[in-house]
């Protein structure tokens, strides 16, 4: 008998995972995606926290991938400083840690693939007329989305922007298709998409292509994250379906929020590991109140990621954003 796929053996080790009610196969491979523009703050290791929980509750792998497409925000400190906070409240990952910035030619080869069918047109639009066109309402497509003027362009007037040399970013011609899809905690959720930004005026990939490039090509089984990113779901379905992907599961969770009730930040005072430190809390006491939040500790218990493992269910998830004062 041949040696039995990951696949296969997951399946045999978790017959009652969500996964083979919807679609019989995934493997619940996780991963952990931030941007190096600022600080982890303690929403962010919540989320990290939740993710890793999920992958190694099922034996899975867990990859941790840097998302520095933005040259203008991203910062070699701040994921040096990311990475050094993830290791200190005990979390591991498997394999080298991904940059985005190493991995331009999949994201050009996947684009290539979409214009060769016909689903992508340049766009001149600035920032500030995309947000005057999307003011108005455009019949099924959400609120903010994309108007499609240049899609509309005559040829001619394609020709002429084309000879201003005016920058021009790329998008998906994604023809008012609705997307349907099953979120662990949100449940069914159905959008139309809009025309969306595939790769950025300055010549940089998009996230919603980059990530999409990225969950396939690293095997990802379930996307784990912040339920502020759920509206970007149906847009990363669709791209995943025209490129030929098989599509990972996703569970949004709540998010952390701050005494104000908006979603923790910065502005909301000590909210970093190294902030805390100077109040004299440790990242013993951070993970303590993590954990607690998500239902697996009591509060002011001392706990380690790894004890935390056996005491995660995924159907247990607080379903209530925490908040963090």
């Amino acid at each position: 008998m041949g040696k039995k796929s990951r696949r296969t053996l997951y399946l045999e080790r978790s017959k009652s995972y969500v996964a083979a009610v919807w679609n019989g196969w995934t493997v619940p491979d996780g991963r952990f995606a931030p941007s190096p523009s600022a600080p982890l703050h303690v929403g962010n290791l919540r989320t990290a926290l939740a993710a890793w929980l999920f992958a190694r509750h099922d034996q899975a792998r867990f990859t941790l991938r840097i998302e520095d497409l933005d040259r203008e925000r991203c910062s070699s400190r701040y994921e040096a400083s990311q990475i050094d906070d993830l290791a200190r409240i005990g979390l591991d990952w498997d394999g080298e840690v991904v940059r985005q910035s190493q991995r331009t030619e999949l994201y050009r080869d996947a684009l290539d693939r979409l214009v060769a069918d016909g689903r992508v047109y340049p766009c001149w639009c600035t920032r500030a007329e995309v947000r005057a066109a999307s003011s108005a309402p455009h019949g099924p497509l959400p609120e903010g989305a994309y108007a499609g003027t240049c899609r509309e362009l005559t040829t001619s007037q394609r020709a002429h922007l084309q000879r201003s040399e005016r920058p021009n970013a790329l998008r998906l011609d994604a023809r008012g298709e609705e997307i349907t899809f099953e979120d662990r905690y949100c449940g069914e959720v159905s959008t139309a998409v809009d025309d969306f930004v595939l790769w950025r005026a300055d010549q940089t990939p998009a996230y919603n292509l980059a990530v999409v490039v990225d969950d396939s090509d690293q095997e990802i089984g379930e996307v784990v994250r912040g339920a502020d990113l759920l509206d970007t779901t149906a847009r990363q379905l669709l791209v995943a379906r025209l490129l030929g992907y098989e599509t990972p599961l996703y569970a949004h969770i709540p998010l952390v929020l701050g005494a104000d009730g908006n979603r923790l930040a910065k502005r909301h005072g000590s909210v970093t590991l190294s902030d805390l430190a100077l109040l004299g809390r440790s990242e013993s006491d951070v993970l303590s109140w993590i954990a607690t939040s998500l239902g697996l500790a009591e509060r002011g218990e001392i706990v380690t990621p790894k004890g935390l493992v056996a005491r995660f269910e995924p159907d247990q998830m607080p379903l209530e954003p925490s908040v963090f004062s």
